[in-house]
This record gives structure tokens, C-alpha cells and sequence, in this order.
């Protein structure tokens, strides 16, 4: 068959899924917006944790004519825009090359608490948060990616200000301060709704001060992926953005470094 016939072909059965479904044209006209931080040195780790280190090779011109980079990078698995697989706080449950595919991409469901925690910078977000979307939106938080947005990302880049403290260290991890998600809140999503993952703009889905991790533990205990230092959520509507979530597969990997891009709809 021609190029040309298979071109046509396709775009055939293109429109007539955008004619089945009027979404598909707004996304198909929509933007892509990336929701990562970039890694590099300065990238914000936990403070027991090196950070990125990235080793430059031996980049440029060849004998042969040609240009040629590769370099080496060494990372924890928790640190930067990353994943929690369930394995990190529950044994048994999925290693991030276990995850199913279906839970790092859908639709995402966008928690706006940036006010609540302007004025508490360690504010958990609780079930009452959950259900004030709901009756905003006329719908239940169902078979979504439930994204956390309290502002911080805009801190990134000052170690002090998005940790609650420069300092580094075991000694360090008592001084955390952020804002994050309550045990009962992260049980409440697993109990009494259905979701495919669950992400925020800070170092930890548990806020600052925790010591037991139970929001880590409630979402671990049911295999849902967690999202950790994500950029740009204030660029997100809180509903109908389509989210990627990509994880380094790292075969019994209880995390790794994440790529996460949102497809923003067209506007009507």
C-alpha cells in the first residue's frame, strides 16, 4: 500500500475518533506542560541522602570527524521529581517495574490547598479537602491521578525554604517543615474512593514533622504509586488535564527518578 493511502488512512480513523469523542479534539489541539524538576547538583534530595552527582566524559570532536557526549550520573532512588513504588513502604507490593501501566497515566484530579498551607506550612490535606472537590466538581475523585497542590514548588531552588532547613544529615530530618498529605486523608482515598496514584509539590507525601509516614504506609499497603516533587501544578486545571508518569524501571526498585507531563486540553 502507498504512503499516501496509509496516510489518508489514518487520518480517517483519527477524525472519526475525534467525532466519537469530543475530548479528543481539545487534546489533540491541547499543549504539553512538563511537571518535572530537572536533575542536576543542586537538585533537593532527603537530607540523609548525596544528591545527583553527574560526571561529565570526555564530550566533543573524535579523531573521525564527528561529535560524540556521554556522561555518568549517580542517584538515589528518593530524591528530585521521583516515584514512590508501593514496596517502598509496604513488603510484598509492587517494585517499580511491577506497577501497572495503567496507573501512571489518566486524568488528573487537582487538590488546590495552597492557601491552607500559605498560612501552615504543614498543613495536611484531609478527607474534608477531598469532598470540597467533589461537591465543586459534581463528581467523585474515581480512577484519577490526585494531585496535591500546595504551592511549594515554588520554593524549589532554596534548600531552606522548601525543606524548612539547609541543614543535612540524620540530625537534619527533625526539622523538616512542609505541608503533605494526613494518614486519614491517604486511607480515606483507599478506602472509601478508587485512584491510580497520588502526587505533590513537596519532598514527601507525608508532611515535615512525621515520624510514622502513615500517608506512605496507607497508599503503599494499596499499591498506589506515589509522586514526589513535582513542578508546575499551579499551571494545572483542577480537573481534565491527562497525566503521564513515567518512572525509570528499575527491576526491584522501591522508587527512581520520574518524568511526569500533562497534557493540557485546547480551550473551547
Amino acid at each position: 500500500m502507498k504512503l499516501s493511502v496509509l496516510i489518508a488512512v489514518a487520518m480517517s480513523v483519527a477524525a472519526a475518533a475525534m467525532a466519537a469523542d469530543p475530548s479528543a479534539a481539545r487534546f489533540a489541539q491541547g499543549t504539553w506542560l512538563d511537571l518535572t524538576h530537572a536533575f542536576d547538583a543542586a537538585t533537593i534530595y532527603w537530607p540523609t541522602e548525596k544528591g545527583f552527582q553527574f560526571q561529565p566524559g570526555k564530550n566533543g570532536p573524535t579523531p573521525k570527524g564527528y561529535y560524540y557526549a556521554a556522561n555518568r550520573f549517580t542517584t538515589a532512588e528518593h530524591g528530585g521529581t521521583h516515584l514512590d513504588a508501593p514496596r517502598h513502604f509496604a513488603e510484598g507490593r509492587h517494585t517499580a517495574d511491577e506497577i501497572e501501566l495503567e496507573r501512571l497515566v489518566g486524568e488528573a484530579a487537582v487538590i488546590d490547598v495552597r492557601v491552607k498551607c500559605a498560612a501552615n506550612p504543614v498543613y495536611e490535606v484531609t478527607p474534608d479537602d477531598f469532598v470540597a472537590w467533589e461537591r465543586q466538581h459534581g463528581r467523585q475523585i474515581v480512577d484519577v491521578i490526585v494531585l496535591l497542590r500546595t504551592g511549594w514548588s515554588g520554593k524549589w531552588g532554596d534548600r531552606a525554604a522548601y525543606l524548612g532547613t539547609d541543614a543535612q544529615g540524620a540530625e537534619a530530618v527533625s526539622l523538616l517543615r512542609f505541608p503533605g498529605l494526613a494518614p486519614e486523608g491517604a486511607k480515606w482515598l483507599v478506602e472509601q474512593r478508587r485512584v491510580k496514584a497520588v502526587g505533590i509539590d513537596t519532598a514527601s507525601i507525608d508532611h515535615g514533622p512525621s515520624t510514622l509516614f502513615g500517608a506512605h504506609v496507607a497508599l503503599c499497603r494499596a499499591n498506589v504509586p506515589i509522586f514526589e516533587n513535582l513542578a508546575a501544578l499551579e499551571r494545572l486545571p483542577t480537573e481534565g488535564a491527562f497525566i503521564a508518569a513515567l518512572p525509570m524501571k528499575i527491576a526491584g526498585g522501591s522508587g527512581g527518578p520520574l518524568r511526569v507531563l500533562a497534557r493540557l486540553p485546547a480551550t473551547p
